[in-house]
């Protein structure tokens, strides 16, 4: 029966055409933002740059980063991150991709731009450390990657949620307990004496309560800047992200926070949800938050507040995608679905796993280059991401990727695989 419909005729041209002409017009969407913070350590940093410039052939295409990074234990880790993520990210990144390359080569490209942000830190002896929210916009495509508490949640133009980030919380992640623990960490409460536990779970050493960040070199290799990674394919009606600092998300709901700045303008938007967030708890924390709205080029900048209690659905009308007058029956039997389409997500804390590409993806990356730091290394010098796997013993001693002595070392460390350094305490986040 489906088969015979398939069948039944071919496609106009006037439709391809329209499609085409209607592909074009939200290929590039206009992106508007607006931050807000109150500030109680002056611990949470941002990023914000929509026209980052990519070289296509002959051209230039631009895309757009957003990060938020929530320092503790001081801001150095922080800054830092925010100074370097966006190019490790980008050396990371084979040249000469086409669009669609490009966009499917973002995760492995991310975690190895968040793995070497580490390392690299790490190495400077420092011992403050960052939760990091990143996410890269490219035309209707948003890849985000994350590691600690911060949130980020899009409200697509058909008024769904959908959370683009994890929650790196010990206390609410059993599968990180997990982890830590068979990599060598402790995972308990705050002992005060006299068998009574008090607060949040915590890795021990260090106390640190999240199981992922970037930096806090004192508190245990297996606290890990393996990202997770989720991509998704917005609808041609655009939607609007959220991010924030675990300020926001320890008073509001995801529900609350979008809710209370319906159908404002992005800055506007932002101040709310951060005013929200305050009063609810009072300022006990740097509270930071982002919004992004990413629109077809022909909507309004800033709608009017629709009446509040229409409740989420009301999004939906804000980027409604206009139908032409003209549109015919067969138009509609032609249209694609235009939904929110979920193209990656992964958020194994192995990098065997992270790293390792299927044919034909393999192929962009090069083979005698670092898988982590990109620094270029001979073949006989090389060392397999898959050593001590269970899959080891059926590759080819070619197979990558590869990464170098001390890139291998780190991922020892996070996997348990080596006795740990020095450690001191540290303050918990």
């Amino acid at each position: 029966m489906m088969a015979a419909a398939r069948e039944h005729h071919t496609m106009p041209l006037s439709v391809l055409l329209k499609r085409e002409l209607a592909n074009e017009r939200v290929e590039k969407p206009d992106i508007l933002y607006g931050q807000a913070c109150q500030s109680k350590k002056g611990e949470d940093f941002t990023l914000l740059k929509t026209e980052c410039q990519r070289i296509v052939g002959d051209g230039i295409t631009t895309y757009s980063v957003f990060g938020l990074f929530d320092g503790h234990n001081g801001s150095a880790a922080a800054i830092y991150t925010k100074e370097n993520l966006l190019n490790n990210f980008i050396a990371a990144m084979p040249p000469d991709l086409n669009r669609d390359e490009w966009v499917a080569a973002l995760p492995r490209a991310l975690v190895a731009g968040f793995v070497k942000t580490d390392k690299d830190f790490q190495q400077r002896a420092r011992t403050s450390g960052t939760t990091v929210t990143f996410a890269v916009i490219e035309g209707l495509v948003i890849t985000v990657a994350s590691v600690g508490d911060s949130r980020c949640i899009l409200e697509s133009a058909e008024g769904d949620l959908y959370y683009l980030s994890a929650d790196h919380r010990l206390e609410c992640n059993e599968e990180e307990r997990e982890r830590i623990t068979a990599s060598g960490g402790e995972v308990g409460r705050l002992n005060t004496g006299g068998g009574a536990e008090i607060g949040p779970l915590r890795c021990w050493p260090g106390g640190l309560c999240l199981s992922r960040s970037i930096g806090d070199v004192d508190v245990g290799e297996y606290i890990v800047p393996v990202p997770y990674v989720k991509q998704i394919k917005l609808s041609s009606g655009g939607g609007r992200l959220i991010i924030s600092s675990d300020g926001v998300w320890d008073a509001l709901s995801d529900e609350v926070a979008l809710d209370c700045c319906r159908g404002m303008p992005v800055e506007a938007a932002a101040a709310q949800i951060v005013k929200e967030a305050v009063q609810v708890k009072g300022l006990r924390d740097d509270t930071t938050c982002i919004v992004i709205d990413i629109l077809p080029p022909d909507k309004p900048a800033a709608p009017l507040p629709p009446p509040k209690k229409l409740g989420r659905g009301v999004f939906k009308s804000m980027f409604r995608k206009r139908s032409p007058e003209s549109s015919s029956q067969i138009d509609k039997e032609y249209l694609e679905p235009d939904v929110v389409e979920e193209l990656f997500e992964e958020g194994s804390a192995m990098l065997s796993e992270r790293l390792d590409t299927k044919y034909p993806l393999c192929k962009m990356f090069k083979l005698f280059i670092c898988a982590v730091c990109q620094v270029e290394i001979k073949p006989d010098e090389g060392i397999s991401i898959h050593v001590g796997s269970s899959d080891f013993g059926k590759l080819r001693p070619w197979d990558g990727p590869f990464l170098c002595s001390s890139c291998q070392e780190k991922k020892e460390a996070m996997e348990g695989k080596r006795p740990p350094g020095d450690r001191h305490s540290s303050d918990s986040d």
